[in-house]
């Protein structure tokens, strides 16, 4: 009796280790669990993607708003760290209002009090940030379920379609967002879109990236490049004023790598109005997806990433407003600081200014017109 009790625990005791070692097999690099990311939202199914490329590199991608969830990229010693904030879940993404990684459309960033003229006719757009409208109102791409199609290991196309009068932006637009894991370490995105009525449309990706590996570790100690002379100055309202200024001695001047912390407390009233950085920079190379648009270095890791871009400007912002409420991947809580984003884009509230000055790229789209965007994430070490 005691001999069959006994067999009869081992056997049980190796089941429990099969099953275990099975849902560890099935996690991925960054330990997220494929599982927890099925989900119905409306009548659309979302799940997650891996891409990897042949140096083991990993990027996980989800369908709702499509996201980049986790970025596994190699240290100066080889060791892969996720360098992007997020969630274990797709419920936490679902009912904790973020960016973390989204795509976003139709218009990233500010549209001063949510107004646009199009074919002369005044539009009025929901207000959800100091009184504008951001990143495409309170029912932006970033919680749309996107159609998924993976063609490869290391390439995943994610199209949405936007109806006419969604969030009363004119016209029915279609959006294509190609991410691509090339085997030097870039992740590559390619954005299209359509449209059957004149409209305007701005798309970037919201990363929150912490090159250290930990968020616990703020990215203040982190070196930034940005090549860029000039940036579209803010009111106390983080709406561009209309002007374009140099960043030659001011706090804001990163033509030369310097610390992101090294000033950020500085008395200035552009660091006041933005709580920090979360500014427009007007890149010097623009339209040139050859050129480094930025560069972010981590003295933990060694880690090194580059922005490359064919749009004219790139926002960057300190993650002034995480405060210790959102508690993401692996249970950590982010704080203030704990991430860098680099949103490549039109500048802010273009739609209006572009129509009183020609430093203003215009982001309107007409029919028979393709939108088109390129930004490389390119990540190395520095040796």
């Amino acid at each position: 009796m005691k001999k069959t009790l006994l067999l009869a625990c081992v056997a049980a005791l190796s089941m429990l280790g099969s099953c275990n070692k099975e849902a560890q097999e099935n996690l991925t690099k960054s330990g997220l669990d494929p599982k927890n990311f099925e989900a119905v939202v409306g009548e659309d199914s979302t799940a997650l993607y891996v891409l990897t490329n042949k140096n083991g590199m990993e990027v996980c991608v989800t369908n709702f708003g499509a996201r980049i969830v986790s970025i596994m990229t190699p240290d100066i010693n080889g060791k892969l760290q996720d360098v992007v904030l997020g969630f274990d879940s797709i419920n936490q993404y679902i009912n904790i209002p973020t960016d973390f990684g989204a795509t976003i459309g139709r218009y990233a960033n500010r549209i001063n009090k949510g107004q646009i003229t199009v074919d002369g006719n005044l539009i009025q757009l929901p207000t959800n940030n100091y009184g504008h409208c951001l990143h495409g109102g309170p029912k932006g791409w970033q919680n749309r379920v996107f159609k998924a199609n993976q063609t490869s290991e290391s390439t995943i196309i994610l199209t949405l379609q936007s109806p006419d009068g969604d969030m009363n932006f004119p016209g029915n637009v279609n959006v294509s967002v190609k991410y691509e894991l090339t085997d030097d370490n870039a992740i590559d995105i390619q954005y299209e879109g359509t449209t059957d009525k004149n409209t305007v449309l701005n798309m970037t990706n919201h990363s929150y990236f912490n090159l250290n590996g930990d968020p616990n570790i703020p990215i203040t100690n982190d070196t930034l490049f940005i090549n860029a002379e000039t940036f579209t100055p803010v009111d106390s309202t983080f709406m561009t004023t209309g002007a374009i200024v140099s960043v030659k001695e001011t706090p804001l001047d990163f033509t030369t790598p310097t610390e992101i912390g090294a000033r950020i407390n500085e008395d200035n009233v552009q660091l006041s109005n933005g709580h920090g950085y979360d500014h427009n920079w007007v890149l010097r190379e623009s339209n040139d997806i050859t050129t480094v648009a930025a560069k972010v270095i981590s003295p933990v890791t060694g880690i090194v990433l580059e922005v490359l871009t064919d749009q004219p400007g790139i926002q960057v912002y300190t993650g002034n407003f995480l405060d210790g409420t959102v508690t993401g991947k692996k249970g950590i809580t982010y704080q203030q600081r704990t991430a860098v984003c680099l949103e490549t884009q039109v500048y802010p509230d273009s739609p209006n200014k572009c129509l009183v000055s020609d430093q203003w790229p215009s982001p309107f789209l007409k029919p028979g017109e393709t939108y088109k965007h390129h930004t490389i994430f390119r990540f190395s070490v520095n040796k």
